[in-house]
């Protein structure tokens, strides 16, 4: 066997070809056949009597194949391994015509797709922004109207007040249609409120969007559930075709409320709920914008790092590795995105090699298990320790160990990117809670 490497000149993608001799595969066929001929059960010959001739004749072709393609996987895998080369994907054969008839030895050529070795940007380089959320009155007026239109008591009167919420249908005027379903509470329109008052079902109301909502793009994309941009370019009048008339009597202030909202006795007074209010949002925002911040360092990175992708050989990859489901086109059109990816990857790789980062089995058994105690709202306790620990360990056998591969892959990254923030400079950037949404809106 004679393995060669033939590299473009772009370094980057290279033909590797695989040429094998008759005393290759021989050996290999020739122990089938016999066994093959011991096991064969043809008519007219007794078991184990068939002559090697016939049993050549009738499965040679397939067992030559067959030992071929076994000879090539070992052969393919086992040069990339010995010369340590960082290939793209798979190896994608080259197509070729081959005689299994009348010919003894054989070329197979792959293509390889060649990642290249590359530098990440020099600690410090790279400066980004943390947004320091502070909570205002306003964020946490809304937080207290969810709360009560949660918990609260809900009816459905004939008739609109100024604190109601319309249900209906929303469309241009000129438009045909239904509409797309929306819930509009009155008390957000900040023009012509009156017009959405002393409503009843089955009205319809005629108005400008955008004047209704002064121009908010935030609060037109709330209400109508368009995106931020489509939101802004609203124009001219719009029909509202209303339904149901939405109505919350808040509940009372009692602990029968603060236990459905935190759980029993955690909170045990308004002062101990104000506060845990505050602090749960403030900590919804605070984990937000860390989210925000960990997107920002990954395309940081990608964006300050120089790497040579192979690019022909990766859309190759990806059609084939896609049969079906994505065509050539569309790997054109998103090409940039799918090349993003490949970067962070590749990254990210390097990251873990050179920083020797490790995930162990009780760190995914752990993350798992607050996971299932999340869904339910319960904390830890030595009691039920055993049957969330048994719950965790059934999720992560699913599907053949997938859960498992999800839950390692998830704690990797967030070490990959805990490690890059310390290796960024980050600059506080204080904003209002209504500002972070309106920035992060669409």
């Amino acid at each position: 066997m004679d393995i060669t490497l033939d590299k473009k000149d772009d370094q980057l993608s290279a033909i590797l070809t695989v040429n094998l001799k008759e005393a290759d595969y021989a050996p290999a066929v020739d122990a089938k056949l016999k066994d093959y001929s011991k096991k064969a059960q043809i008519k007219g010959f007794r078991p184990g009597k068939v002559p090697a001739t016939l049993v050549r004749k009738m499965y040679g072709k397939g067992i030559l194949a067959d030992e071929i393609n076994s000879l090539l996987g070992k052969a393919v895998d086992g040069y990339i391994k010995e010369n340590n080369l960082k290939i793209l994907g798979e190896p994608l054969p080259v197509p070729t015509d081959v005689n299994f008839d009348t010919e003894k030895e054989f070329s197979f050529p792959f293509e390889l797709g060649l990642l290249p070795d590359f530098e990440l940007p020099a600690d410090q380089s790279i400066t980004v922004d943390r947004h320091k959320v502070d909570l205002d009155e306003n964020t946490l007026q809304e937080t207290y109207e969810q709360i009560e239109r949660q918990f609260g008591e809900s009816t459905n009167p004939e008739v609109s007040e100024e604190s109601d919420s319309l249900y209906g249908k929303l469309k241009k005027a000129d438009e045909e249609g239904e509409g797309r379903p929306v819930l509009l509470p009155i008390k957000k329109v900040k023009n012509g409120a009156e017009k959405f008052v002393g409503v009843k079902p089955e009205d319809s109301i005629t108005f400008d969007l955008k004047e209704a909502f002064d121009g908010d793009a935030s609060a037109i994309a709330s209400v109508t559930g368009l995106s931020k941009d489509d939101a802004a370019a609203v124009e001219g009048e719009y029909v509202l075709n209303v339904e149901k008339i939405n109505r919350t009597v808040a509940a009372e202030m009692n602990q029968e409320l603060f236990d459905k909202v935190f759980g029993k006795d955690i909170v045990t007074s308004k002062e101990e709920f104000d506060e845990k209010v505050r602090e749960t949002v403030q900590q919804n925002y605070d984990r937000e914008a860390d989210n925000l911040i960990n997107r920002t360092i990954i395309d940081k990175m990608v964006e300050n790092t120089t790497v040579q992708i192979p690019a022909e050989f990766f859309k190759k990859w990806l059609l084939r590795a896609n049969e079906g489901k994505l065509t050539a086109e569309q790997i054109e059109e998103h090409y940039d995105d799918y090349a993003k990816e490949l970067k962070w990857s590749m990254i990210r790789n390097k990251v873990v090699e050179e920083q020797g980062l490790k995930v162990d089995n009780e760190e995914i058994v752990d993350r798992t298990m607050q996971k299932i105690l999340g869904q339910f709202n319960m904390e830890m306790t030595p009691e039920l320790e055993e049957s969330v620990r048994g719950f965790a360990d059934n999720f992560l056998r699913q599907d053949n160990g997938k859960n498992y591969v999800q839950e390692y892959e998830a704690i990797l990254a967030e070490k990959v990117v805990e490690n890059l923030r310390g290796k960024v400079v980050v600059n506080d950037n204080p904003i209002t809670a209504e500002d972070f949404r309106n920035q992060n809106a669409g």
